[in-house]
C-alpha cells in the first residue's frame, strides 16, 4: 500500500510539475513523465510511493534511470536511424525502465524488492515510479541527487562510494545490453551514454543494486512528496491569482536571478547529452545559462552568478510552470530561480563532481546564499 497515491491527472501532473522544477533543464520532458503515470491510472493500477521506513533493511532495492541525449532528432539523423532499422519503437521509457529493472534481476538471479528514482526530473522520476508498478515492486520516497544531473557520479551513491555495476540496458527498440563490470562510475556512464547513443536516444537503464540498509545511507529522503507539493503550489497560486514565481521564491527560499526573454537557443547533440547555451534578455542585463542536459553556469553581462550544484530553473514569467530545455524557445518570456544545492552536494567530493570545474570552467563554487 502507497504512503502517497495519486488518483487523478491534476495530481499528476502537480507532481511531474515538480519534478519538471528540480529537474533543471533536464530530467526528461513533462510531457512523457505524465504519460508513463496516466497509462498505469488508466488501467486501474495504484500510483504512488512508500515512505523509505516501509522498506525492510535487507530489502533488495534497485535504481531505474533514462540514460542518452533528450536533443531533438534532425531529418539527417531520423533518415540514418532508417538504416539501421530503428524505425518501429517497441519501448516506451517507462518500459524500457521497467524491463531493464526486470533484465537486471534475471542476469543476477537476486529478487528485487522496490525501486528508487537516481534524481528528480519531469521523465527521470515518474518513469522509475511507473517501472516499479510494472515489475508489482513499490517506489521509495526519495532520490539519489535531489535535482537532475548529467552524469551518474553526480549522486549520492557515488559520493557514499557505493557499486553501481551491474547495470542492465533496454532501448527504445528493444536492444538489450548487460555493463557486467567497470572499473568505475565515469566508464559506466560513458558506456551506457554510447549504449545510449547507439539506439539514438533514450535508454532505460537499471543498476545501483543495494539493500534496504545501504539505500537508506544514501537516499534524499522524502523527495517525491516535495516534488508533489512543489508542483500544487505553483498550480494554486496561479489559479489564486497570486504570482507563482514569488511564492516559489518565498517558499522555497529561493533566488529571482533573471526576469526577461529568450533571445538566442544554441544546442549540440553531443555523445549521448544534450549541450548548449540559452541567452536572455530583461531590464537592461544579459544572462547566458550554460546546460549540459541540465542548467550548470548562468552568467549575468559575462559574470558568473551561480553554478551547480546550486539549482538554476527556468520558469515560465507568467504562470510560473518550469521549462525543460528542449522545449524552452526563443521569444519565451521567462523568470530564472535559484535554489541552495543539497547539503551533501556542497562536500568537497560532492563539488567534486558538480562544481563547475568539473564541466571545465575555470570558476570556483560559491554557494548561492553567498553571493546574493
Amino acid at each position: 500500500m502507497a504512503t502517497k497515491k495519486l488518483t487523478n491527472r491534476t495530481e499528476v501532473e502537480d507532481f511531474v510539475r515538480g519534478c519538471t522544477f528540480y529537474g533543471t533543464g533536464g530530467g526528461g520532458l513533462p510531457s512523457n513523465g505524465v504519460e508513463s503515470l496516466m497509462s498505469e491510472l488508466e488501467k486501474g493500477n495504484e500510483v504512488g510511493w512508500v515512505d523509505v521506513s516501509e522498506i525492510d533493511d535487507d530489502t533488495l532495492t534497485v535504481c531505474p534511470f533514462l540514460m542518452g541525449s533528450i536533443a531533438p532528432h534532425t531529418e539527417e539523423v531520423k533518415k540514418e536511424m532508417e538504416g539501421f532499422g530503428l524505425t518501429d519503437p517497441v519501448n516506451k521509457e517507462k518500459e524500457r525502465l521497467g524491463k531493464a529493472v526486470a533484465e537486471l534481476s534475471k542476469y543476477t538471479g537476486l529478487k528485487i524488492g522496490a525501486v528508487v528514482p537516481i534524481e528528480l526530473g519531469g521523465a527521470n522520476t515518474p518513469g522509475p515510479l511507473a517501472a516499479g508498478i510494472l515489475n508489482g515492486i513499490p517506489c521509495v520516497d526519495g532520490d539519489y541527487t535531489g535535482r537532475a544531473i548529467p552524469e551518474i557520479l553526480q549522486t549520492t551513491p557515488y559520493i557514499n562510494g557505493k557499486v553501481l555495476w551491474p547495470v542492465a540496458s533496454v532501448d527504445e527498440f528493444g536492444n538489450v545490453c548487460i555493463i557486467d563490470k567497470a572499473i568505475n562510475y565515469r566508464m559506466v556512464e560513458r558506456i551506457g551514454k554510447l549504449i545510449a547513443s547507439g539506439a539514438y536516444g533514450l535508454a532505460g537503464q537499471a543498476g545501483f543494486l543495494m539493500s534496504g540498509k545501504e539505500m537508506k545511507e544514501s537516499i534524499l529522503p522524502g523527495t517525491l512528496t516535495e516534488c508533489y507539493e512543489v508542483g500544487k503550489m505553483i498550480r494554486e497560486a496561479r489559479e489564486n491569482g497570486i504570482n507563482p514565481v514569488d511564492t516559489i521564491i518565498k517558499e522555497l527560499d529561493g533566488y529571482l536571478l533573471a526576469k526577461g526573454t529568450v533571445t538566442k537557443k544554441e544546442t549540440e547533440d553531443k555523445l549521448g547529452y544534450y549541450w548548449g547555451t540559452h541567452t536572455i534578455s530583461g531590464e537592461g542585463n544579459t544572462y547566458k545559462i550554460w546546460f549540459k542536459n541540465e542548467n550548470h553556469v548562468m552568467w549575468k553581462n559575462d559574470e558568473p552568478i551561480i553554478t551547480s550544484p546550486d539549482i538554476i530553473t527556468v520558469v515560465d514569467a507568467k504562470t510560473g510552470e518550469p521549462f525543460a530545455n528542449p522545449v524552452l524557445k526563443v521569444g519565451d518570456e521567462v523568470c530564472v530561480i535559484g535554489l541552495k544545492a543539497r547539503e551533501i552536494f556542497k562536500s568537497e567530493r560532492g563539488i567534486g563532481v558538480l562544481g563547475p570545474r568539473y564541466f571545465g570552467f575555470d570558476i570556483d563554487y560559491v554557494p548561492i546564499e553567498e553571493r546574493f
